[in-house]
């Protein structure tokens, strides 16, 4: 199941934004843009992910200083994010996504 919950978060429109996967408490780290790749961390390893991103990225903005609980993994996803559009609207021109 943790392995599930990573690799949807590989499908996730994100940018710089922590996810909790459950089970097994790993972290994602959605990167993009100027926040470098995505990152993963097992729940032993979520303090030394975060110190890293902090110290690399943390003068470009406030996404790697955010702090927990984070947004559950299950509860984003481009399901939801498509949900949200209102008619006539593509997913990249539209002023909810």
């Amino acid at each position: 199941m943790t392995e599930r919950g990573l690799e949807a978060t590989l499908q996730e429109l994100l940018f710089g934004e922590y996810l909790d996967v459950q089970p097994g408490n790993w972290l994602a780290w959605s990167g993009n843009g100027i926040y470098g790749r995505a990152r993963y961390a097992c729940g032993e390893h979520r303090g030394e992910l975060k110190a890293e991103l902090r110290e690399a990225y943390g003068t470009l903005g406030w996404h790697p200083w955010a702090m927990g609980p984070h947004t559950p993994s299950y509860r984003r996803g481009r399901v939801a994010a498509r949900q949200r559009l209102a008619p006539g609207w593509s997913s990249r021109w539209s002023p909810l996504a």
